[in-house]
Protein backbone atom coordinates (compact mmCIF):
# COMPACT_ATOMS: atom_id res chain seq x y z
CA UNK A 1 0.00 0.00 0.00
CA UNK A 2 2.81 2.39 0.85
CA UNK A 3 4.36 1.92 -2.60
CA UNK A 4 1.08 2.93 -4.27
CA UNK A 5 0.81 6.01 -2.04
CA UNK A 6 4.44 6.88 -2.80
CA UNK A 7 3.77 6.51 -6.55
CA UNK A 8 0.72 8.81 -6.32
CA UNK A 9 2.74 11.38 -4.40
CA UNK A 10 5.69 11.20 -6.83
CA UNK A 11 3.32 11.77 -9.75
CA UNK A 12 1.71 14.71 -7.99
CA UNK A 13 5.12 16.22 -7.19
CA UNK A 14 5.93 15.96 -10.91
CA UNK A 15 2.64 17.70 -11.73
CA UNK A 16 3.55 20.37 -9.17
CA UNK A 17 6.89 20.94 -10.90
CA UNK A 18 5.09 21.14 -14.25
CA UNK A 19 2.76 23.75 -12.76
CA UNK A 20 5.77 25.79 -11.65
CA UNK A 21 7.12 25.74 -15.22
CA UNK A 22 3.68 26.79 -16.44
CA UNK A 23 4.01 29.88 -14.25
CA UNK A 24 7.23 30.80 -16.03
CA UNK A 25 5.71 30.16 -19.46
CA UNK A 26 2.65 32.22 -18.53
CA UNK A 27 4.75 35.13 -17.30
CA UNK A 28 6.99 35.14 -20.38
CA UNK A 29 4.02 34.85 -22.75
CA UNK A 30 2.20 37.66 -21.00
CA UNK A 31 5.28 39.91 -21.01
CA UNK A 32 5.88 39.20 -24.70
CA UNK A 33 2.23 39.85 -25.49
CA UNK A 34 2.18 43.18 -23.67
CA UNK A 35 5.45 44.36 -25.23
CA UNK A 36 4.37 43.26 -28.72
CA UNK A 37 1.03 44.98 -28.41
CA UNK A 38 1.98 48.26 -26.72
CA UNK A 39 5.47 48.80 -28.12
CA UNK A 40 5.10 47.37 -31.61
CA UNK A 41 1.28 47.51 -32.03
CA UNK A 42 1.35 43.83 -32.93
CA UNK A 43 -0.81 41.16 -31.34
CA UNK A 44 -0.11 37.44 -31.45
CA UNK A 45 -3.20 35.38 -30.62
CA UNK A 46 -1.29 32.16 -29.93
CA UNK A 47 0.95 33.92 -27.39
CA UNK A 48 -2.08 35.45 -25.67
CA UNK A 49 -3.68 32.01 -25.54
CA UNK A 50 -0.44 30.51 -24.20
CA UNK A 51 -0.69 32.88 -21.23
CA UNK A 52 -4.27 31.76 -20.63
CA UNK A 53 -3.29 28.07 -20.98
CA UNK A 54 -0.41 28.61 -18.55
CA UNK A 55 -2.74 30.16 -16.00
CA UNK A 56 -5.20 27.29 -16.30
CA UNK A 57 -2.47 24.67 -16.06
CA UNK A 58 -0.94 26.23 -12.95
CA UNK A 59 -4.20 25.56 -11.14
CA UNK A 60 -5.11 22.26 -12.78
CA UNK A 61 -1.67 20.65 -12.57
CA UNK A 62 -0.68 22.10 -9.21
CA UNK A 63 -3.76 21.44 -7.10
CA UNK A 64 -2.92 17.87 -6.09
CA UNK A 65 0.60 18.90 -5.07
CA UNK A 66 -0.79 21.76 -2.98
CA UNK A 67 -3.11 19.27 -1.28
CA UNK A 68 -0.19 16.88 -0.74
CA UNK A 69 1.89 19.49 1.11
CA UNK A 70 -1.17 20.68 3.06
CA UNK A 71 -1.06 24.23 1.69
CA UNK A 72 -4.59 24.21 0.28
CA UNK A 73 -7.20 26.76 1.25
CA UNK A 74 -8.74 26.10 4.63
CA UNK A 75 -10.61 28.24 7.11
CA UNK A 76 -8.15 28.24 10.01
CA UNK A 77 -10.27 30.15 12.50
CA UNK A 78 -10.76 27.06 14.67
CA UNK A 79 -8.45 24.53 13.01
CA UNK A 80 -5.23 26.23 14.16
CA UNK A 81 -6.27 25.88 17.79
CA UNK A 82 -7.08 22.16 17.57
CA UNK A 83 -4.76 19.49 18.89
CA UNK A 84 -2.98 17.28 16.34
CA UNK A 85 -5.46 14.43 16.77
CA UNK A 86 -8.46 16.72 16.22
CA UNK A 87 -6.80 18.26 13.14
CA UNK A 88 -6.16 14.75 11.81
CA UNK A 89 -9.84 13.88 12.19
CA UNK A 90 -10.98 17.14 10.59
CA UNK A 91 -8.61 16.52 7.68
CA UNK A 92 -9.86 12.95 7.22
CA UNK A 93 -13.48 14.10 7.16
CA UNK A 94 -12.70 16.95 4.76
CA UNK A 95 -10.81 14.65 2.41
CA UNK A 96 -13.45 11.92 2.35
CA UNK A 97 -16.62 14.00 2.56
CA UNK A 98 -15.70 17.06 0.51
CA UNK A 99 -12.56 16.77 -1.62
CA UNK A 100 -12.92 13.20 -2.91
CA UNK A 101 -16.62 13.54 -3.88
CA UNK A 102 -15.93 16.86 -5.63
CA UNK A 103 -13.03 15.31 -7.57
CA UNK A 104 -15.22 12.37 -8.62
CA UNK A 105 -18.05 14.72 -9.62
CA UNK A 106 -15.73 16.89 -11.71
CA UNK A 107 -14.39 13.77 -13.43
CA UNK A 108 -17.91 12.45 -14.06
CA UNK A 109 -19.19 15.73 -15.48
CA UNK A 110 -16.08 16.68 -17.46
CA UNK A 111 -15.37 13.35 -19.14
CA UNK A 112 -18.00 13.74 -21.93
CA UNK A 113 -16.88 17.36 -22.43
CA UNK A 114 -13.26 16.29 -22.84
CA UNK A 115 -14.18 13.28 -24.99
CA UNK A 116 -16.09 15.57 -27.38
CA UNK A 117 -13.06 17.85 -27.63
CA UNK A 118 -10.86 14.85 -28.48
CA UNK A 119 -13.36 13.47 -31.01
CA UNK A 120 -12.94 16.59 -33.16
CA UNK A 121 -9.40 17.47 -32.01
CA UNK A 122 -10.80 20.81 -30.95
CA UNK A 123 -8.62 23.81 -31.64
CA UNK A 124 -8.82 27.50 -30.98
CA UNK A 125 -11.79 29.46 -32.31
CA UNK A 126 -9.41 32.31 -33.10
CA UNK A 127 -7.44 32.42 -36.34
CA UNK A 128 -3.80 31.92 -35.38
CA UNK A 129 -4.70 30.46 -31.99
CA UNK A 130 -3.32 27.31 -30.40
CA UNK A 131 -4.80 24.27 -32.19
CA UNK A 132 -4.86 22.16 -29.03
CA UNK A 133 -7.88 23.10 -26.94
CA UNK A 134 -8.54 19.37 -26.55
CA UNK A 135 -5.25 19.03 -24.66
CA UNK A 136 -6.11 21.89 -22.33
CA UNK A 137 -9.49 20.31 -21.62
CA UNK A 138 -7.71 17.03 -20.85
CA UNK A 139 -6.07 18.84 -17.95
CA UNK A 140 -9.50 18.91 -16.28
CA UNK A 141 -9.51 15.11 -16.18
CA UNK A 142 -5.90 15.04 -14.98
CA UNK A 143 -6.84 17.54 -12.27
CA UNK A 144 -9.76 15.50 -10.96
CA UNK A 145 -7.86 12.20 -11.05
CA UNK A 146 -4.74 13.62 -9.39
CA UNK A 147 -6.69 15.45 -6.67
CA UNK A 148 -8.88 12.39 -6.05
CA UNK A 149 -5.88 10.07 -5.79
CA UNK A 150 -4.04 12.54 -3.57
CA UNK A 151 -7.09 12.76 -1.29
CA UNK A 152 -7.09 8.96 -1.02
CA UNK A 153 -3.33 8.82 -0.40
CA UNK A 154 -3.44 11.54 2.23
CA UNK A 155 -6.47 9.96 3.92
CA UNK A 156 -4.68 6.60 3.98
CA UNK A 157 -1.63 8.18 5.61
CA UNK A 158 -3.79 10.02 8.14
CA UNK A 159 -5.89 6.94 8.85
CA UNK A 160 -2.74 4.89 9.42
CA UNK A 161 -1.38 7.79 11.53
CA UNK A 162 1.54 8.15 9.15
CA UNK A 163 1.18 11.86 8.80
CA UNK A 164 2.99 13.93 6.23
CA UNK A 165 5.39 16.59 7.51
CA UNK A 166 2.70 19.25 7.11
CA UNK A 167 0.68 17.55 9.85
CA UNK A 168 3.64 17.16 12.20
CA UNK A 169 3.06 20.41 14.05
CA UNK A 170 3.11 21.09 17.76
CA UNK A 171 -0.16 21.07 19.61
CA UNK A 172 -1.48 24.58 19.87
CA UNK A 173 -3.94 23.85 22.65
CA UNK A 174 -7.68 23.97 22.15
CA UNK A 175 -9.93 20.93 21.98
Amino acid sequence: MDSIIDLIERCNRALGRAAAWCALVMMLAQAFSVIARYVFSYGVISVQEAAIYGHALIFLAGSAFVLQVNEHVRVDVFYARYRSETRRRVDLIALLVFILPVAVTILWVSYPYVARAWSVLEGSRQAGGIPAVFLLKTAIVIFSVSVGLQAIATAARLFARKSTPAWDTDDLGGN
